[in-house]
């Protein structure tokens, strides 16, 4: 599994401009991009649907697995996998910190979203 290097990350951790598009059902064709916030965490990116499990974007990277990310800029090729259970409360802290001040943080961090967060790793081709 491929990983972020500590550049790409410390652009990621304080850029608002991630949009996520899970690859549709062949496997290759990004879908339509959707403005989600995230969160650099224990070296790692993560992210959290608003809506939990009911989210659209969610449930199409979970179930394909990779896509494509707009963050920093930049465009990536990425892999989506549920996060380890291990690094929710630390999600939460990366969360509470970057969003602070903002209504919606409360949400982000309840059961729901914070049940279905994703950790996003490069898939780095060619290398």
């Amino acid at each position: 599994m491929s990983t972020w290097t500590e550049s790409e990350l410390q652009s990621f951790a304080p850029a608002d401009d991630f949009h996520v598009s899970p690859y549709r059902e062949d496997g290759t064709t990004p879908g339509t991009p959707t403005f989600i916030w995230s969160v650099v965490a224990d070296g790692n990116l993560y992210i959290r649907p608003y809506n939990g499990p009911g989210s659209r974007w969610y449930r199409a990277a979970i179930a394909q697995k990779a896509g494509r990310i707009r963050l920093a800029g930049a465009e990536h090729e990425v892999a989506f996998a549920p996060a380890d259970a291990g690094v929710l409360d630390v999600v939460d802290e990366a969360y509470r910190d970057k969003y602070s001040g903002s209504p919606y943080v409360a949400a982000v961090v309840a059961d729901g979203p914070r049940s279905t967060t994703v950790r996003v790793t490069p898939r780095r081709t060619g290398r």
